[in-house]
């Protein structure tokens, strides 16, 4: 198995949660180079993680004869020179999300790396976390049915550096930073080949003084019929609220990435430590994660990243569906300004097609079954349709 030497690009709270999982995740991977517009920022970091060098120029700092990664943690708007130098040394290139701040962006992109025939890679971490690992294999299994809903959260009390809030930067507010997590992990779950096909969203900016949305609720409509929901926030207290929700036809799952980890601690205030990432306060009842690389799915998400890389194969997030979740939130700025259904625009799409979900119904002496529940005696109990008249009725019946 090969070892990789790194270039990380950024040195802000990502560039360290990369870094510290790639000196730890596979135990051969190093950062060899690390780029920072600061020399000051760049040496701190480079001392901090025992990284040999630190560039202030990004072009030199990708070009690296010693790197054969680029890993890309930097500022939305700096994200399509980047990925474009990286192609251009022929280099294989990690993005973080979201991959463009637009769709043509995130196209941009695609076609850069598709042309240069490098690996491109989309670093979509909450798809990874152990917990959502788990569950994609369940449903993927058939353990909920055919997934008709999902729901993705997540709220905060906002971004912790001043480009988040600057939407000439980043391509917009709550739903560039936040709603391009929830919508990829509601993508796993209906099936990356189920088409998203229209969306309905609102937005509004309603405790922050910024010009872009610090709230959006939006719901998704798949080709399936499966609806996703997104809910994201810069203005929620609290810490950092990660949930998600799945029903199907068979089965349902709950997940609760942050707040609710098992992990609860009341202090008086003595500490004053670290607790958690957004968390808000260091006294009175705390939730700290206990190991957060793992519960956001940081080293998954690499390991599968350079595992893909050495196969040969596709990673389970490309920059292609780094550019559908771009249409999609494209698909969401639209709907929020005409306050209707707007389609979601693809120049192409690459998963089939999907069944809209349908079921055969069961039948009891000549009537339809719409529903059938286990009675506290043993009995079953009936809810019938009569397919010629319409009418419904109850029958209880013996067994189950």
């Amino acid at each position: 198995m090969q070892a990789h030497h790194v270039t990380m690009l950024g040195t802000g709270l990502i560039g360290d949660f990369y870094t510290a999982t790639l000196h730890g995740q596979r135990g051969r991977d190093h950062v060899r180079v690390v780029f920072s517009k600061s020399e000051e920022r760049g040496a701190a970091f480079a001392e901090r993680w025992s990284i040999p060098e630190h560039m202030t120029d990004m072009k030199a700092a990708i070009e690296h004869a010693d790197t054969d990664v680029v890993v890309v943690g930097l500022p939305n708007y700096l994200h399509e020179e980047a990925v474009s130098l990286a192609a251009a040394a022929g280099k294989a290139v990690l993005c973080t999300k979201p991959l463009g701040r637009t769709a043509e962006e995130a196209r941009r992109m695609l076609e850069v790396v598709e042309k240069a025939g490098v690996f491109g890679g989309y670093l979509e971490d909450l798809c990874y976390t152990p917990k959502t690992l788990k569950a994609i294999t369940a449903v993927e299994g058939g353990a909920i049915g055919d997934v008709t809903w999902v729901r993705s959260r997540e709220t905060h009390p906002g971004p912790h550096s001043a480009w988040f809030w600057d939407g000439r930067l980043t391509g917009g507010g709550a739903i560039i930073d936040l709603g391009c997590h929830c919508i990829e992990i509601i993508r796993n779950f209906v099936g990356k080949g189920n088409r998203p096909v229209e969306v309905m969203c609102t937005t509004d900016t309603l405790v922050h003084p910024i010009d872009d949305e610090d709230n959006a609720i939006a719901l998704i409509r798949f080709e399936s019929g499966a609806i996703g929901q997104f809910e994201v926030s810069w203005t929620f207290r609290g810490g950092m609220d990660l949930r998600d929700e799945v029903a199907g036809t068979h089965g349902t799952i709950w997940l609760n990435h942050f707040l609710r980890t098992g992990f609860e601690m009341f202090t008086a205030g003595g500490g004053g430590g670290y607790v958690a990432e957004k968390a808000e306060t260091a006294a009175g009842w705390l939730f700290p994660v206990g190991d957060e690389k793992h519960e956001l799915g940081y080293p998954d998400m690499f390991s599968d990243m350079f595992d893909s890389m050495e196969a040969g194969r596709a990673p389970r997030e490309s920059f292609y569906d780094g550019y559908v979740v771009n249409a999609v939130m494209d698909a969401c700025y639209r709907s929020a300004r005409s306050r209707a259904w707007e389609p979601v625009e693809l120049f192409e799409w690459r998963g089939g097609s999907t069944a809209r979900i349908a079921k055969t119904p069961e039948t009891y002496e000549g009537q339809t079954v719409i529903k059938r529940e286990l009675l506290p005696d043993g009995r079953s109990k009936l809810i019938l349709k009569d397919p010629a008249t319409g009418d419904f009725s109850d029958r209880v019946v013996a067994g189950g």
